[in-house]
C-alpha cells in the first residue's frame, strides 16, 4: 500500500482490501487490513459507537470491505500509521472462511491452492515471482536481446526424452487407423503426432542465427511420473540463445544475469525477503547477499567427479565418471567443498543432448550446468554443435529420426556459425530467491502427476 510509505498525514483515505484479522473490546474494534501489494497490513481503528453492532459483527477475517477514514500516525506498535474510520461497507463475506489466523502447513495450503494467494506467505512467494519476470525482461532488453516466442505444440523432442505429452484432436474413443491397424495421425489436426513443447530451445536457435541475441520466456511441459519436491509437469523457462558466442561467453553471461536477478530481489523485495526470511529459512538473506557478490569457480565435470571420489563422503548414488551427478554430488561440491556456486563444463557426451558442441577428444561436450546451494542445478546449457556433418553422425548415433529436424539442420547448411545458450528454469531460480523447500509453492497453481486442480 502506497499509504504505509507515503508519510502523509491528516488526510482522508479511502482503503479496499481483505480481512486479515480482527480484535478489540466493547468500545473500539482493531481490523488489519491488506489489499494484496505487500506484506504489510493497515490498521484500521474503529469506534464501536459509530456503527451498527450487526455490521461489526459480520467483519472476520476473509471478509472483502472498503474502510473510509482519517489517516493518522498510529498510536500502537507494529504500524507507523493507522486509519481512524468513519465509514465501512462490506463487499464480499467469508463465513467458515478455511484460512484463519492460526497457522497452516504448506501441505494444507496446496489443498486450496486458489486461496493461498491471500496468505502472507503465498503473497511474498507471488509478488517476488512478478518481480522476477519482470527484471528477466529488463536485464535482457538492456541487453538488446530480442524476445522470441516460441510455440508450445511441436512435433520434435528437443531434449530427446521423450517424456511428453500429446496433443490430439482424434476421438481417443475410436481413433482412425490406417491399413497397419495404427492410429492415424494424418487425420489429426496438424496432420501428424503433436506434443506440448519440452523446451523453446531449438527454435530458439533459429532466431538468434537471424537476429544474434535472442531469448524465449514461456511454459514448458514434462510428462515425467516424478513427485519430488523439485518436479513440476509445467513450469516456466528462460531460454537465451546467442550467435558468436562460445561456452565462456556463455559462462559469463549466465553468471551476471542471475547475480542481475539476485540483486533485484535483494533491492526491491526487501520486506518479502525479509518476511521470508524470519519465517522459513533464517539464512536466506545472507545466502543471497554472498552468491550475488562472489565469483563462481569454474571446473570441468572430470574435475567434478575426481572431487567427489576424494572426498570420502557416503553418498547414496555411487560416483564414477561417465554418471550423471545428482543433486547430493552437485551440493556436496557448493554447498561442503567450495561453499559457493559452481560452474560445471565439459561433461561426457552419453548424458547430455544431441546438439552439444563436441569436444576434440570424442568423449566430452561443452556443455555447461551452473549449481547453487540448496537447490543444485539451476541452469542447464552448452555451445552448440554448428558442424552439419558432426551434427547428424550424433543424431545417428543416439538413434533418433532427423526427418521432423531438417528445419534445425538447415541452420548448419545456411551461414552456419558457433552460437550458445542456456536454460534457466523459473521456478528452480524462485526456490533460491524464496527460500522454499518445495517447487509447488512457489507457482500459483502446480502441475503434477494425479494434480491438475484449479
Amino acid at each position: 500500500m502506497a499509504l504505509l510509505k507515503s508519510g502523509v498525514i491528516g488526510g482522508e483515505v479511502t482503503v479496499k482490501g481483505w480481512v486479515r484479522t480482527k480484535r478489540g473490546n466493547k468500545n473500539v474494534a482493531f481490523i488489519a487490513l491488506n489489499d494484496g501489494s505487500t506484506i504489510h497490513s493497515i490498521q484500521l481503528v474503529v469506534d464501536v459507537a459509530l456503527f451498527a453492532e450487526e455490521l461489526l459483527k459480520r467483519i472476520s477475517t476473509g471478509v472483502c470491505l472498503r474502510a473510509t477514514g482519517r489517516l493518522v500516525a498510529s498510536q500502537g506498535s507494529g504500524q507507523s500509521v493507522e486509519i481512524q474510520v468513519r465509514e465501512l461497507e462490506i463487499y464480499g463475506m467469508a463465513d467458515d472462511y478455511p484460512l484463519q489466523k492460526k497457522g497452516h502447513t504448506l501441505e494444507f495450503l496446496r489443498e486450496i491452492a486458489h486461496l493461498r494467494p491471500r496468505t502472507n506467505t503465498f503473497g511474498a512467494v507471488l509478488r517476488i515471482r512478478h518481480a522476477m519476470a519482470y527484471a528477466i525482461h529488463h536485464y535482457f532488453n538492456e541487453l538488446g536481446f530480442v524476445c522470441l516466442h516460441t510455440p508450445l505444440i511441436t512435433a520434435s523432442d528437443a531434449e530427446g526424452a521423450g517424456a511428453m505429452f500429446q496433443v490430439t484432436t482424434l476421438d481417443l474413443q475410436n481413433p482412425p487407423r490406417n491399413e497397419r491397424q495404427e492410429i492415424d495421425f494424418t487425420q489429426d489436426f496438424f496432420g501428424r503426432p503433436t506434443c506440448l513443447t519440452v523446451s523453446g530451445q531449438l527454435e530458439g536457435e533459429l532466431g538468434a542465427l537471424a537476429l544474434g541475441e535472442v531469448y524465449t520466456f514461456g511454459p514448458t511441459f514434462r510428462a515425467e511420473n516424478s513427485n519430488t519436491p523439485r518436479h513440476l509437469a509445467e513450469f516456466w523457462m528462460i531460454e537465451p540463445e546467442m550467435a558468436f558466442y562460445d561456452i565462456t561467453d556463455n559462462m559469463n553471461l549466465a553468471e551476471d544475469f542471475i547475480k542481475y536477478l539476485i540483486r533485484y530481489a535483494l533491492d526491491r523485495c526487501a520486506d518479502d525477503l525479509q518476511f521470508l526470511n524470519d519465517m522459513y529459512d533464517n539464512g536466506l538473506i545472507e545466502r543471497l547477499r554472498g552468491v550475488a557478490q562472489t565469483d563462481f569457480v569454474r571446473l570441468t565435470y572430470t574435475e567434478g567427479i575426481d572431487i567427489l571420489l576424494q572426498s570420502g563422503q557416503p553418498f547414496e548414488f555411487p560416483v564414477a565418471w561417465g554418471v550423471d551427478l545428482q543433486s547430493e554430488h552437485e551440493r556436496y561440491l557448493v554447498e561442503k567443498h567450495f561453499q559457493k556456486p559452481v560452474i560445471l563444463t565439459d561433461y561426457p557426451k552419453e548424458i547430455k543432448a544431441f546438439y552439444m558442441k563436441q569436444n576434440a577428444d570424442g568423449k566430452t561436450v561443452r556443455a555447461m550446468d551452473v549449481l547453487f546451494p540448496k537447490i543444485g542445478e539451476i541452469i542447464g546449457g552448452s555451445q552448440r554443435e554448428e558442424n552439419l556433418e558432426k551434427l547428424q553422425a550424433r543424431i545417428a548415433e543416439m538413434g533418433m529420426s532427423d526427418e521432423n529436424l531438417w528445419w534445425y539442420l538447415d541452420t548448419r547448411r545456411f551461414g552456419t556459425v558457433e552460437h550458445s545458450g542456456f536454460g534457466l528454469g523459473f521456478e528452480r531460480l524462485l526456490l533460491f530467491v524464496t527460500g522454499m523447500a518445495n517447487i509447488r509453492d512457489v507457482i500459483p497453481f502446480p502441475r503434477t502427476p494425479n494434480n491438475a486442480e484449479f
